[in-house]
């Protein structure tokens, strides 16, 4: 039997695990599209916080894209150097590459968000949520693209993730809230009964909804 049947069951485990943050003026969600955006409007439910996304994108090793070599962000960029020399990656493919998910990030941005100008990171408390971290890249990415804007605390917050991978993110945020750490790990889908894929439209409907939830928040 799976841990989890899906991502809203792992969503609403996760937001009992972090009640100590509801109603807190202070707090914001940022979910990673797209599987962490289900969990990230459990937490919307449970937290009463605004929810918006943490986009970032990893960067696959050409002919083997499941493999990462790094993930970029909005003006942050992670290599993982062991792989980058091990596949004989040469700087012209890894900037191929990096170009093309930069183009794919943009392109997210306006399909999930609009004009809608980015939230005031500086002092705020944010929780970045996903469905699980396997090597850890993107999420890594993820953090330090959010430390750069100087917010009071970050706090990681996922299902599920091996610990040699969240021993990379002791010095990068100030909580980890994890519920599940296998040493035998395998992937992140192999810890849900249901692990579909999510469209933009999924995407897009449930950032209306948390939109929808806030404007009815007390």
């Amino acid at each position: 039997m799976t841990p989890f049947e899906n991502r809203v069951e792992a969503g609403r485990m996760l937001a009992e695990a972090l009640r100590d943050y509801a109603n807190r003026k202070d707090v914001i969600v940022l979910a990673l599209p797209r599987g962490g955006v289900p969990l990230g409007l459990e937490l919307v439910r449970a937290l009463h916080a605004p929810l918006d996304l943490m986009l970032v994108r990893k960067l696959g090793v050409p002919g083997h894209e499941e493999l990462a070599m790094g993930a970029i962000a909005s003006g942050v960029r992670v290599l993982n150097d062991d792989v980058v020399r091990g596949c004989g990656i040469s700087d012209e493919a890894l900037e191929q590459v990096a170009r093309a998910e930069q183009a794919e990030l943009e392109r997210r941005a306006k399909r999930y968000r609009g004009d809608k100008p980015w939230p005031e990171l500086k002092d705020r408390c944010v929780i970045l949520v996903d469905d699980g971290i396997a090597t850890g890249a993107t999420m890594e990415v993820a953090a330090r693209a959010v430390r750069q804007q100087q917010p009071a605390f970050i706090v990681l917050a996922v299902p599920v993730a091996p610990p040699s991978s969240l021993h990379r993110f002791s010095s990068l945020v100030d909580r980890i809230e994890c519920l599940m750490t296998p040493e035998s790990f395998w992937a992140i889908g192999a810890w849900y009964h249901d692990f579909s894929q999510l469209s933009d439209e999924q995407v897009i409907a449930m950032m209306r909804e948390a939109e929808d939830l806030q404007g009815n928040s007390p």
